[in-house]
């Protein structure tokens, strides 16, 4: 999906994990994709540069869709959907 794209999704849950390091996103982002539907699309907000790289890996171990990431001031907003 494009930056434009991301930015109008609907989202139905988001994760705020900015306050968090690694491996804290990712834990986050386990713990709460059993709180959204299938389907549903997830949003993490992140200011460790490793969650670029972690929530997509996951995506595809778990088989659910990374749609993409967006960098805003300071964070990361990354996208999925869940399968």
């Amino acid at each position: 999906m494009t930056t434009e794209e991301l930015k109008n999704v609907n989202v139905a849950k988001s994760i705020d994990a900015r306050g968090t390091a690694c491996p804290g996103p990712l834990l986050e982002a386990k713990k709460a994709i059993g709180t959204i539907g299938s389907g549903d699309i997830m949003e993490i907000l992140s200011a460790d540069e490793g969650t670029k790289v972690d929530i997509p890996k996951w995506c595809k171990k778990q088989d659910h869709e990374y749609l993409g990431t967006v960098e805003e001031n300071g964070y990361y907003k990354v996208y999925m959907k869940k399968k």
